[in-house]
């Protein structure tokens, strides 16, 4: 279907273009036809470079599900909201306080930004941090009409399913060490 000269052509256009799925048809005979990119669904394009894919699988499913709504809905206002983070290991939740310790210097000031393995709500999969920060603030302005609220005053990123759909989210707490 296409010469030589025209398909070097095309893979150098698709590779400057950041098209990875970039492939032919071999059981058609390599043809040079492309095959469509792979449907992404919903929670995987929300999750998008997360390196871990139970973040979002284990989740609590009402939690996803307001996510994942809000994320439609900020789509609609020209705002990408992404996970940056969502369900963590208990492992990997005690290595990340303890990076925080070393960084701030005792607990106490590491709990104001990240939470024990014991009181973080991301072990127990009811929290989300949201990315970028333009997805952040929009969920900050509109996230009670989907039940989502940030928790901390000092983390903008950090949501939780708090109220009912269109409800009042409760007060925010300074940071994460008010909630121990």
């Amino acid at each position: 279907m296409y010469d030589l000269g025209t398909r070097f052509l095309l893979v150098l256009t698709m590779a400057a273009c950041g098209l990875a799925a970039f492939a032919c048809d071999v059981p058609g005979g390599g043809d040079g036809t492309l095959r469509p990119a792979v449907e992404r669904t919903p929670a995987q394009q929300l999750g998008a470079g997360l390196h871990d894919g139970a973040a979002l699988d284990r989740l609590d499913p009402d939690l996803l599900d307001a996510v994942l709504e809000a994320a439609r809905d900020a789509e609609d206002d020209g705002v990408r909201l992404r996970v940056t983070s969502g369900w963590r290991s208990r492992a990997h939740q005690v290595r990340l306080f303890a990076e925080a310790v070393e960084r701030y210097g005792s607990e106490d000031e590491a709990s104001r930004w990240v939470a024990s393995p014991d009181a973080s709500a991301h072990v127990s999969g009811d929290a989300v941090d949201i990315g970028p920060t333009d997805g952040a603030t929009w969920l900050g302005r509109h996230g009670a009409d989907h039940g989502l609220c940030q928790t901390y005053a000092n983390e903008v990123w950090h949501f939780e399913l708090l109220t009912t759909p269109g409800g009042a989210c409760p007060e925010m707490l300074p940071d994460g060490s008010a909630a121990c």
